[in-house]
């Protein structure tokens, strides 16, 4: 059995542990930065190519380290043709829908405007390799918009069940001002969380959420409101430092989380293995965050591995929601 399907059973049956946190690898960012998506080569000035990308999945994979390996359809398909997943306990998940508020290309405004409901991936095909998907929606506080995209996720929960597709549902803050800041912005998304699936059946409800961090209030509401049917996972966003990592991981996991999907924090980082090993450290209690960052700038430095950020900087917490 995947370890994913493991964990969550205990989480569901009230068994749940530190050590049965759930951990994925995002490297579904193809679907919204395009060619940047890899990110930049360490060895030569230049952005790293597909098979860099796919090779670095099949490097987490490996470690057994995450429990999930989210990324496009085409890389799916690609890493299971080269038989990644074959003896694995890490689960393949891949993008279901690309919003047009995750549309990041270089020069690029659509971030300006509320998010419009896509879909590149068919589930006739994404079936074929993956049987879990991730969906995404953004709330806009606009009723036509907001109609529109709860509308399209109802058509994608009914294209599930004859496909026999799993999905988690994700749920970004919007990326435009929408006249709500800080704790309002919170109980927002919170109160739309609870309402939209409100009316879903267990057979349609998403395994878990994937969802941005507002803070210890909003997660401990959130979290305590269904605990083992309303499984709460946590978004890295950008990059930060390696204290941000460490904190926001193991913050939201005593406040409820017990999902942590992080693709920049993860691709971005010098030593990416070794972050998601600490990750889980300091999720477990058997590290604090400092003493993590001190434990992984050993690592760089043994290894030779140049950081990006000397410790004093990247011992610290910048991340406001953190603090």
């Amino acid at each position: 059995m995947k370890t994913l399907d493991t964990k969550l059973t205990k989480i569901r049956t009230g068994k749940y542990k530190p050590t049965d946190f759930i951990i994925a690898d995002a490297k579904d960012g193809d679907m919204g930065f395009g060619r940047t998506a890899p990110g930049p080569s360490r060895k030569e000035a230049r952005l790293k190519n597909k098979a860099e990308y796919l090779a670095s999945m099949a490097e987490m994979t490996k470690s057994g380290l995450v429990d999930i390996m989210l990324t496009s359809t085409s890389s799916a398909e690609a890493l299971l043709a080269k038989k990644v997943f074959a003896k694995s306990k890490v689960t393949v998940a891949v993008r279901l829908n690309d919003t047009t508020d995750i549309w990041s290309q270089r020069g690029g405004t659509y971030k300006d405007t509320p998010s419009h409901p896509f879909r590149s991936a068919r589930l006739s095909q994404a079936i074929k390799v993956a049987d879990l998907g991730l969906y995404s929606i953004t709330y806009s506080n606009n009723v036509n918009h907001d109609l529109r995209s709860l509308e399209a996720y109802k058509a994608f929960r009914e294209e599930t069940q004859a496909a026999k597709m799993r999905h988690f549902l994700e749920v970004f803050n919007p990326a435009m001002d929408i006249g709500l800041k800080g704790a309002d912005l919170g109980s927002y998304i919170n109160d739309c969380i609870v309402r939209t699936l409100a009316g879903v059946t267990s057979k349609e409800h998403p395994m878990f959420l994937k969802m941005q961090y507002n803070g210890a209030k909003a997660m401990e509401e959130l979290a305590s409101y269904d605990p083992t049917g309303l499984v709460v996972g946590i978004l890295g966003g950008g990059r930060g430092t390696t204290r941000d990592t460490f904190e926001l991981a193991s913050q939201a996991e005593r406040h409820g989380a017990r999902v942590a999907l992080f693709g920049r924090k993860i691709n971005f980082a010098e030593s990416p293995i070794k972050l998601v090993e600490l990750m889980r450290a300091t999720v477990e209690g058997h590290l604090t965050g400092s003493e993590a960052v001190k434990a992984y700038h050993d690592h760089l430095a043994k290894n030779r591995i140049t950081s990006d950020r000397p410790l004093a900087e990247d011992i610290e917490i910048t991340d406001p929601v953190l603090k």
